[in-house]
């Protein structure tokens, strides 16, 4: 079993409660068992700013799914609950991403790990630092708190929501 850490997020519709059916259809994949979930956060949209904001979690799996098998069966949720590949950065009823993979290294064509913006990105480094704040990124060498840390106080925000709504 290989421990990974994936990103959830949407901003279309009722943003939590898909969230919430993507983390149930995690845990429904043959040979992969979800063991942590983060705390919902309510973030500001990067890349294309004019649309709503998003709900986004990180969760934490025990896989025995190679990691282009994991991928598939993100690939495989996200069209269950009705993504739809339209727009980049745009709005998105639901988005899962592979976030890291033990100390994995992967640049292929429509598979990067650990995910190549990852530590740029307070709305995937704060629900992940709730997880795993000591979790060292295999390339950069920091951990998941010192990366959160070191994005300073500007940027895109993000809040710790106890009651999401929807």
């Amino acid at each position: 079993m290989a421990r990974a850490y994936l990103s959830i997020g949407a901003n279309l519709g009722s943003r939590y409660e898909t969230c919430k059916q993507a983390i149930a259809l995690l845990d429904q994949v043959e040979g992969l068992t979800v063991t942590q979930v983060s705390c919902a956060w309510e973030t500001e949209p990067v890349g294309l700013t004019d649309q709503p904001q998003f709900i986004n979690l990180a969760v934490g799996i025990d896989s025995a799914l190679s990691v282009h098998d994991l991928h598939l069966a993100c690939q495989e949720i996200e069209k269950k609950l009705g993504r739809k590949h339209i727009q980049r950065w745009g709005p998105r009823v639901i988005d899962l991403d592979i976030l890291l993979q033990e100390d994995l290294v992967l640049n292929e064509d429509g598979l990067v790990i650990p995910h190549q913006r990852m530590h740029e990105r307070r709305f995937v480094l704060a629900p992940l630092a709730e997880l795993a704040p000591g979790l060292i990124h295999p390339q950069i060498k920091k951990t998941v708190g010192q990366l959160l840390r070191e994005l300073g106080p500007d940027g895109p925000q993000v809040k710790k929501i106890s009651n999401p709504e929807i």
